[in-house]
């Protein structure tokens, strides 16, 4: 199968040589210069530099010679790039499959990337979302890893997690698109939490509790949203809750740490040099939760954090001082 990778981030490229075992795939980056020096040294130095790059993976930076040809498009690009990039696919390529990578929730709509997609793909377009508990460094040193990929059609999702698995990466199918998509939009703002917590020296019990609370929450707004509880305590839910909230390869959690040691928002951002979409993510949750009014109060207070200037130890405090219920609802 030919397939084209949108986007040589770290994600992307990490995918892109996991796919090229089965498949001929193409790596397009919007960076003309980028391409250039990928061709050049046979590695992303910019985000996986310890990893050379396979011969037979195809570097582009033209978008239409990328499309050229492709028989499954897989998209690369953060949250806030997505439906440019769609409407971009809309224009140059046949319909096709899209399958997208992005974890978090459009900045302005708070809409999912489903519901995105929704708005910009014409219905001959087949489109399906995969998500997981997934560190681009060790996928791309071919590392073992599962992940979900969830569509409405569920013969597609069958077909393709067949098609894109190998030796090395599990795929497992699902229908519930949105469960998939909340768990790994939610994660990421459990993550910073987490980074937070440690951040302040709350220990291991703590971040127990606070991973297990987290995931209530995800899960209620998942529910809510229309997704599934089993999906939620599956790979794109606790997986990937467990992997982002606790492996110092989490830039999300990275954030929560330099929070706690009363580093500025822009220094952090400009620290990490990496998109960290729970930042943005945390915003859009905020909306859904006054929209809907589901409880989380987790997420709440990331979001007191990053956007009301509340020092980390008082949102902490406020947490703490909670009255406490049955922990499950309707006992």
């Amino acid at each position: 199968m030919k397939i084209t990778m949108l986007g040589a981030g770290a994600w992307g490229t990490a995918l892109a040589l996991s796919l090229s075992q089965r498949h001929r795939v193409t790596l397009w980056a919007r960076n003309a210069e980028q391409i250039a020096a990928m061709r050049a040294t046979g590695r992303n130095q910019l985000y996986l530099p310890d990893v050379p790059l396979p011969p037979e993976l195809h570097l582009e930076h033209d978008f239409v010679a990328a499309l050229a040809g492709a028989e499954m498009l897989v998209l690369a690009v953060p949250i806030s790039a997505l439906r440019e990039t769609l409407r971009k696919v809309t224009k140059f390529s046949a319909p096709v499959p899209v399958i997208w990578l992005c974890k978090g929730l459009e900045a302005d709509t708070a809409l999912l990337p489903h519901q995105v997609a929704a708005e910009v793909l014409p219905k001959a377009f087949q489109r399906a979302v995969l998500s997981g508990p997934s560190f681009a460094q060790e996928v791309a040193q071919g590392l073992p890893t599962a992940l979900t990929l969830a569509c409405r059609d569920e013969e597609f999702a069958r077909q393709a997690a067949h098609n894109l698995h190998n030796s090395r990466l599990r795929i497992y199918a699902s229908t519930d698109v949105v469960g998939v998509e909340v768990g790994g939009a939610v994660k990421n703002v459990l993550a910073i939490a987490a980074g937070i917590s440690d951040g302040m020296g709350f220990g291991y019990n703590t971040r127990a509790a606070l991973l297990t609370r987290g995931l209530s929450e995800m899960t209620r707004l998942g529910i809510k949203l229309g997704g599934r509880a089993e999906t939620l305590g599956g790979l794109s839910g606790v997986g990937d809750l467990i992997l982002t909230c606790t492996g110092d390869m989490s830039r999300n959690r990275k954030v929560g740490l330099l929070l706690a040691r009363q580093h500025e928002l822009p220094y952090i951002l400009r620290d990490l040099g990496h998109v960290a979409e729970g930042v943005y993510t945390v915003s859009a949750v905020h909306k859904l939760v006054r929209r809907l009014g589901v409880d989380m109060p987790i997420c709440e207070a990331v979001y007191r954090v990053l956007y009301e200037q509340v020092e980390a130890a008082s949102a902490v405090e406020a947490l703490l001082k909670r009255v406490p219920d049955t922990e499950f609802p309707g006992e």
